[in-house]
């Protein structure tokens, strides 16, 4: 599989690649989350786990299964971490580590390797094998939240968790708190070869916007992602209002449901009621695995948005870079590390200044072109998987070696 991304991936984390799976090779590297299907963690584990596989590292993705309780419970908890104000009780939190006692069961954690990903199963650590095989595993923490200003008490509660671990790994530098255990930073990625951001015919592209009755005689602006408040669907509606009094214009909506959001049913109803009867705005609920209908909608699409108010990462920004389309991101979260403001697209505050920016693309087409080839670039260089898999394996090897002879590789 590492075949595959020569020629597109840089040549350097190709090459550490192989020196660290030589390193690690017949080691077990497990990798525990609450999702299956939604998200860009469960898209890019998908593809992660069988290219660790053939490089001779016994990789394994477990799933933690919980009620509706349960879910009700860490959606407020990432909301909570993301600054919003939630009210917890100790029969909550009590339910909370009972799902995870209990899917001890269920996940082995038996490993060299145990890369558990955000709170719904942090209290795995408290089952870490204390004798026999993994006794001396390395567990790492890994979380995709923005977590700059959570709310004092629940952090102050994870937090009891998180210390357990040898290591926590956060996507943004301030999104690192003061912890007792090694911290590092690894931005998320995306998969060039996957069915999101492979490269489509014309007629590919062509077959989604009949699906889907595409008008293709209008600009398009579009924005990806779950129904969530946080990533301000009202805000790109608001945004879009704007453009039309000026652009002939429409506005695709698209998202996927994820099994561990609760809230997802609820903001799309509140999104659709606000779009009123305007037919040129376009609501679509995928399923988690129209990855080809998700990419064709970009490539057809003339701008991008990300209008996130709160953001772990936002990795639809890199995907519609890859894709040499211009971007629009809030300035939030992990955005502005992948848009170069000016250069390979716009961060934005509101939805005036998003309109703003639309209009500017549209506007000056030259500027577009200019911009989204220099995010393509950009995005190479920085956020594709085979840099996520080189810096998972570094974090693990130098956590395993605390730290001496990486100058062996």
């Amino acid at each position: 599989m590492i075949k595959e991304y020569s020629g597109i991936a840089p040549k350097s984390d190709l090459l550490l690649i192989q020196k660290l799976c030589d390193k690690l090779k017949g080691k077990s590297f497990v990798h525990v989350n609450s999702t299956r299907e939604g998200g860009g963690v469960a898209e890019i584990l998908h593809r992660m786990i069988p290219f660790l596989q053939e490089q001779g590292i016994d990789a394994r993705w477990d799933v933690i299964e919980g009620d509706a309780d349960f879910f009700d419970f860490t959606k407020k908890t990432h909301n909570a971490l993301q600054g919003n104000r939630e009210k917890f009780t100790k029969p909550m939190w009590d339910h909370y580590y009972e799902v995870n006692r209990r899917n001890r069961r269920n996940v082995d954690l038996k490993a060299d390797c145990v890369l558990i990903h955000d709170p719904q199963p942090a209290p795995l650590i408290d089952f870490r094998p204390k004798s026999g095989r993994g006794r001396n595993n390395i567990w790492m923490w890994r979380c995709h939240i923005d977590i700059s200003n959570p709310m004092p008490s629940l952090w102050s509660q994870l937090k009891k968790h998180v210390v357990k671990y040898d290591t926590a790994i956060f996507s943004v530098p301030k999104f690192a708190k003061s912890l007792p255990i090694n911290e590092f930073i690894v931005t998320p990625s995306i998969d060039p070869l996957s069915d999101k951001n492979r490269d489509l015919s014309d007629e590919e592209i062509h077959a989604v916007g009949e699906k889907f009755n595409i008008p293709r005689d209008k600009k398009l602006i579009l924005q990806v992602s779950r129904f969530d408040k946080f990533k301000d669907p009202i805000g790109v509606i608001n945004a879009y209002k704007i453009v039309k009094k000026y652009n002939d214009c429409a506005l695709i909506l698209a998202g996927s449901p994820a099994t561990d959001d609760p809230e997802g049913e609820a903001i799309l109803n509140e999104v659709k009621e606000y779009a009123g009867n305007d037919p040129d705005i376009i609501i679509l609920l995928l399923p988690p695995d129209n990855h080809k209908e998700i990419n064709a909608l970009q490539r057809m699409s003339d701008v991008i948005l990300q209008k996130s108010i709160k953001e772990g990462f936002g990795l639809t920004v890199s995907e519609a870079m890859w894709k040499e389309k211009p971007v629009i991101g809030g300035a939030v979260g992990g955005i502005p590390l992948q848009i170069v403001h000016g250069v390979t697209g716009f961060v934005v505050y509101s939805p005036e200044g998003a309109a703003f920016r639309i209009r500017q693309y549209l506007n000056d087409p030259v500027m577009a072109r200019t911009m989204g080839q220099q995010g393509k670039e950009f995005v190479r260089n920085n956020f594709l998987l085979t840099r996520q898999i080189r810096d998972y394996l570094a974090v693990w090897y130098c956590s395993a070696n605390k730290g001496k002879h990486m100058i062996e590789l």
